[in-house]
């Protein structure tokens, strides 16, 4: 919450001063770096809605808590650049067609570099701070910010074109903002949607299961899955044991197993692990029958 407070605060000041040189000098390239700062700014609100959401109990209608509410967080961050990026469009083919000189360049300049200080201070912080808790939107949020940075930079070869007596170079800068922000696009929708379907680092799955293979009584791992809620982990897996083993010791080879995962594991709070009995030699597997039988 601190981090999407004063992500808040920095970009929005950043925007406000950049809207006010945008006023001043009529620049769509600002202009769009300003609508896009302002955006990203806006971020924050709901992702602060979905880490307050989180924060809930779990209850007996939602038995997993709220921390999916980030997902849905995510998915309003990647509509929210994606508007930003057509009115940013908008506004640079309509100044393509009907092309003005940029008035106030040293200050168009100055606001150029003011975004990217803004952005990038806010991009490492926001991606810092995203590794941390594990969060997939904020770090989102993060490059989102780092790539504005640079289309702060991109205005300033607008106002120099301008300053040079090109008049072109305005929109054309706005129309290469655009582009870049199109990438941030693919970048953080892809991110997002793939948390939305559980994906999961393929790494993660290799680390947990080498973790459970280590545990004394553990013959075999079984399934294993894993998926975020919100920015933590959850783990489901069953291991085979000696088919002599007695509930107890089952038990306890879980148990290790499960105390195993959540060392192992980062960002991982819970893990439920399921004990099956290695099969009898000369008897066939009553889990293997079942799943041929289910698959049939």
């Amino acid at each position: 919450m601190r981090a999407l407070w004063v992500s808040l605060a920095v970009l929005g000041a950043t925007a406000l001063a950049q809207a006010v040189v945008v006023a001043v000098s009529g620049s769509v390239a600002l202009l769009g770096d300003t609508v896009h700062n302002a955006a990203d700014a806006l971020t924050a609100v709901p992702l602060g809605i979905a880490f307050v959401l989180g924060r809930r109990a779990a209850t007996r209608r939602f038995t997993y808590g709220y921390g999916r509410a980030e997902d849905l967080a995510g998915l309003v961050i990647v509509l929210t650049v994606a508007a930003s990026a057509a009115f940013s469009a908008w506004a640079a083919v309509g100044r393509l067609f009907d092309p003005r000189p940029v008035a106030h360049l040293p200050a168009v300049a100055v606001a150029a570099l003011l975004g990217f200080a803004g952005n990038e201070w806010v991009a490492r912080y926001r991606i810092r701070v995203g590794r941390e808790i594990g969060s997939a939107a904020l770090v989102a949020d993060g490059l989102h910010a780092r790539t504005d940075g640079f289309t702060s930079l991109a205005v300033l070869l607008g106002a120099a074109g301008s300053a040079l007596g090109w008049h072109l170079a305005d929109p054309v800068v706005g129309l290469a903002i655009t582009a870049a922000i199109v990438l941030v696009l693919r970048d953080a929708a892809r991110e997002v949607f793939r948390r939305v379907l559980d994906a999961v680092d393929p790494a993660l799955v290799d680390r947990a299961e080498h973790a459970v293979r280590g545990v004394p009584g553990v013959r075999e791992v079984g399934e294993l899955r894993l998926r975020w809620i919100g920015h933590r982990l959850r783990a489901e897996l069953a291991v085979v044991v000696d088919g002599e083993a007695t509930v107890r010791q089952a038990h306890a080879i879980a148990v290790e197993a499960e105390h195993a995962l959540l060392h192992a594991v980062p960002r991982l709070t819970a893990a439920l692990v399921h004990a099956d009995p290695a099969p009898v030699p000369g008897q066939a597997d009553p889990h293997l029958a079942l799943a041929h039988h289910a698959t049939a």
